[in-house]
């Protein structure tokens, strides 16, 4: 048999990832405040999209749902944005949106509104505004609070200006963060006298900055207590014991009772390990919920979309269509097509991104109608797949619209993935109990329990498997040292120390 070459044609099928596909992608796990730096970046590259001002269409958006099918999922691509779409879209708005007929010129106006930075909302204008925020939560650094102590601290001019630099090498947690050593050897110093400098700002407000490590820096705050005997330095020195726990250990390295073991560790819990935090210069982040939950008068609940985070994206026609009457060349022609067919798959995808996280909204909403109404004890079982199975969209967009994405309900303000809780089996058979259910209900059994009658982890089981909830012991040992919650050995002791305490 020879062998000889020959055509032969043949048909598959493949997902090609465009820079579209990828970008639509992307922007479904945005949050919004990374979503609208994406859409400044887009706008001052692309002439042809501007924000739409609030009297052009700023309506509140009513509730609605969406018949709306997945776009293609995949992972995250490295890079997401549109570049030379004539070259190398080949793919239809159709493939990647089947509810979109391509014929959308901008954002719909019931899912939009305009949004506002936080320098020119109260003005209208860029550079106009006054961040009152920021500069109400702008409050002495730690840097300026020990420059401060510094200034009366030394009489020698080099002293000082040695503890300038011990100070510029302070963490945020007010740990000193290079090693004296190499900080000697590159200031010209010997270490003994950096050691001495270091000394005395290791007497600075708040007691533990300065230090080198944990130790060093409770230590320093025990110091300024007086509570620096050789039993606390003992237990100091051996963290690592009391972090397992082993408390027979303990008791025999520091020559100490239980009674005095246990006012011991609750002088060390009263320390602050991160001094330097109370000083921090960052502002408290906000949370603004994407969706908001409210009761409907016919007794449902209205779901809709928070105006005040949708992007209202708008193309500009108008300016296309005069700029290409004067364009000459083929490369401003092509320019410009780009351009314009960028703009449009941009709005697209924020019309469609929107209208997925509604779509997830609601399901969720009617997955969790129980917990809603009732509170934390009736919170669902639910999974990824449950809610994509029921929208009919693929688990990884439902997972991307899930994350970083919040919810305002009556009962407060939720992340979309604490409705998403692990399911522990019903002890008679029943309906399947949410892990998060069960952990409150662990907490107020250890919160209503008796210093006669302390609660064990088995005991726990026991009265769970009463209720209903099939679980085993290491399962509720894992969800109470997730909560913080000490053993009940621990709990029993310190509950006789508080007794003693009020006896006394």
């Amino acid at each position: 048999m020879g062998l000889a070459a020959r055509l032969q044609l043949r048909q598959s099928q493949s997902l090609v990832m465009t820079p579209q596909l990828m970008q639509s992608i992307r922007l479904l796990q945005l949050t919004h405040i990374e979503l609208d730096r994406f859409i400044d970046d887009e706008i001052e590259r692309n002439p042809l999209l501007e924000r739409a001002s609030s009297e052009e269409g700023g309506s509140r958006p009513e509730p609605y749902e969406a018949d709306v099918s997945p776009p293609p999922a995949s992972d995250d691509p490295a890079t997401w944005s549109a570049e030379t779409i004539a070259d190398q879209l080949d793919t239809s708005l159709e493939n990647v949106f089947p509810d979109d007929p391509g014929r959308v010129e901008h954002v719909d106006p019931t899912l939009s509104a305009q949004w506002k930075s936080a320098s020119g909302a109260a003005s209208g204008g860029a550079g106009e505004g006054v961040d009152l925020d920021g500069m109400a939560a702008t409050g002495t650094t730690l840097r300026d609070h020990v420059a401060g102590q510094i200034a009366f601290a030394f009489k020698s001019a080099t002293d000082t200006a040695l503890a300038h630099e011990l100070a510029d090498a302070l963490d945020e947690n007010g740990y000193l963060a290079m090693p004296l050593d190499e900080l000697a050897e590159s200031l010209g110093v010997t270490q003994r006298r950096l050691e001495a400098v270091l000394s005395t700002c290791q007497t600075f407000e708040p007691a533990g900055i300065f230090a080198r490590d944990l130790r060093e820096c409770l230590a320093l705050q025990l110091r300024v207590k007086d509570r620096f005997d050789p039993a606390m330095q003992a237990l100091i020195a051996h963290l690592e014991l009391l972090a397992r726990r082993d408390f027979e250990t303990l008791r025999r390295i520091c020559g100490v009772d239980d009674a005095d073991l246990l006012d011991m560790m609750a002088e060390i819990r009263a320390l602050d390990p991160r001094p330097g935090l109370a000083f921090s210069g960052g502002t408290s982040e906000i949370v603004v919920p994407d969706v908001l939950v409210k009761p409907a008068s016919d007794g449902s609940w209205a779901i809709e979309l928070n105006p005040d985070v949708l992007p209202r994206v708008l193309v500009d026609q108008s300016y296309y269509a005069e700029v290409s009457r004067h364009a000459r060349s083929p490369a401003d022609r092509t320019f410009l097509t780009e351009c314009l067919q960028s703009a449009n798959w941009l709005t697209r995808s924020l019309d469609q991104r929107a209208k997925t996280i509604l779509r997830v909204s609601i399901e969720i909403v009617r997955q969790q109608d129980a917990f809603l109404i009732n509170g934390i004890r009736h919170l669902k079982p639910l999974n990824l797949r449950n809610v994509a199975d029921a929208i009919g969209m693929h688990e990884s967009t439902v997972s991307r619209v899930t994350s970083n994405k919040y919810m305002l309900t009556p009962r407060g303000v939720f992340e979309l993935r604490f409705f998403f809780t692990a399911a522990l089996q019903s002890a008679e058979g029943g309906d399947a109990h949410s892990s998060e259910a069960v952990r409150d209900r662990i907490r107020q059994l250890i919160e209503e329990e008796a210093a006669s009658e302390v609660l064990s982890d088995d005991s726990i089981v026991e009265l769970l498997r009463k209720t209903g909830v099939d679980i085993a012991r290491r399962t509720v040992a894992k969800y109470r040292e997730g909560m913080n919650i000490p053993s009940s050995v621990q709990r029993r002791r310190e509950k006789r120390a508080q007794s003693r305490s009020a006896a006394e």
